[in-house]
């Protein structure tokens, strides 16, 4: 048998986290996540997940009874959302216009679901009638759509008009909301999702581990009388509900430092205010934007639906994006990312979420990058983007 390894003290880089997630993490979320650890059915911990139920729910805009985070990653509570409502035959409807797409229709293929799809180029928005000629052509069960494309950097508009075309087909909706809970405007019950999840570690700026998910009453009603039981033990809703419900009842060891991380997450959001908080991130990336396209860059999304929380910038013809990405994590400890899927080698992702949202970030982004830029040789003009930034932000 082998001696004991020898491993020493941990000591991540200290980065500044400004790519599609995670963000920074808040102080007072790291604050939280030391305190004592309790018991997940302890008396204090069932208090905490009342009030983590209610601050969901406020971020969300819902008054959905069902509304817990699902311990795991925002593919977890995609997976829950996604599992638990497309049953064996149903048939679902997919978009086609980014990678979480393709997603949602792996797993509505594991759950048993036929996919069909509806059709729009990556970076652009569904357009309403698309989606009305998939129903009239498949008269699909179950229809997702991504309110906030992470990898194309494009936000869906006219939600209300694609959740009617759905709910005039008798069919369910599903929201990806990963990268727009608290940072984008969305309103579950005014928009008349039906069911909508995301993850923690993008606007809301806090960990991974413990992730949002809401559903109303007619989609729990379609999860608690399926007739075969969910292929996942760990994400059925109709035992979930047992812990999350009114009974608390053992289904699993909740992450409870997760689950105080995110409570202290949402406390920041409800003490700026929802709508303040969708006015910061409009105002902090509309800064980000007016100081990439005066360097000379182009932005991927056009202004009707650019996505404020991931901002997705054209690489300069050129530049080699990976080598420009790897120089800013090296000379700077600046996370950005790059493209998938068919805008791979194309676009920089950029994100401007929850803590990271922050004037003091974008500046010391749009200083980097152009610095970056400047040594691959790239035709920008990095000194006036920080001009351009500051009279953004004084507007």
């Amino acid at each position: 048998m082998s001696d004991a390894p020898v491993v020493d003290e941990l000591t991540p880089p200290d980065r500044t986290l400004m790519g599609p997630g995670p963000s920074d993490v808040h102080p007072r979320v790291l604050r939280a996540m030391s305190t004592p650890l309790v018991g997940h059915l302890d008396p204090s911990f069932v208090e905490i997940m009342n009030e983590v139920q209610e601050l969901l729910r406020y971020a969300f805009r819902t008054d959905n009874r069902w509304t817990i985070p699902i311990s795991g990653t925002g593919s977890a509570s995609m997976e829950a959302a996604i599992g638990n409502l497309v049953e064996p035959g149903d048939t679902m409807l997919v978009p086609t216009n980014g990678y979480f797409g393709g997603r949602m229709q792996s797993m509505a293929e594991r759950a048993g679901g036929e996919v069909v799809h509806v059709d729009a180029p990556w970076g652009e928005p569904l357009d309403p009638a698309d989606v009305e000629a998939a129903f009239d052509e498949h008269q699909p069960d179950v229809f997702g759509f991504v309110h906030a494309e992470t990898s194309t950097g494009v936000r869906q508009p006219n939600v209300p008009e694609l959740t009617r075309i759905a709910h005039e087909h008798d069919a369910y909706v599903i929201a990806d909301a990963v990268t727009s809970l608290g940072g984008v405007e969305l309103r579950v019950d005014e928009w008349g999702v039906d069911v909508a999840y995301s993850g923690p570690q993008k606007c809301l700026s806090c960990p991974p581990g413990a992730s949002p998910l809401t559903l109303n009453d007619r989609a729990m009603d379609k999860v608690l009388s399926r007739e075969e039981r969910v292929r996942s033990w760990y994400l059925d809703l109709s035992l979930l509900e047992g812990y999350w419900g009114d009974d608390r009842a053992y289904h699993h060891t909740a992450p409870i430092t997760n689950v105080y991380a995110l409570r202290e997450a949402l406390r920041l959001i409800a003490e700026e205010g929802i709508e303040a908080r969708w006015d910061r991130h409009r105002r902090v990336a509309g800064a980000l934007k007016a100081g990439v396209e005066a360097m000379g860059l182009e932005m991927n999304a056009p202004d009707e639906y650019w996505l404020p929380s991931l901002n997705a910038v054209r690489v300069p013809d050129g530049a080699d994006d990976g080598a420009i990405i790897g120089y800013l994590l090296d000379e700077y400890d600046l996370e950005i990312a790059g493209g998938l899927g068919d805008l791979a080698g194309e676009i920089f992702r950029i994100g401007c979420m929850g803590h990271s949202a922050r004037p003091k970030n974008v500046t010391y982004l749009l200083s980097s990058l152009g610095d970056a830029l400047g040594a691959q040789g790239a035709d920008v003009d990095a000194d006036a983007a920080l001009p351009a930034m500051t009279e953004r932000l004084a507007d």
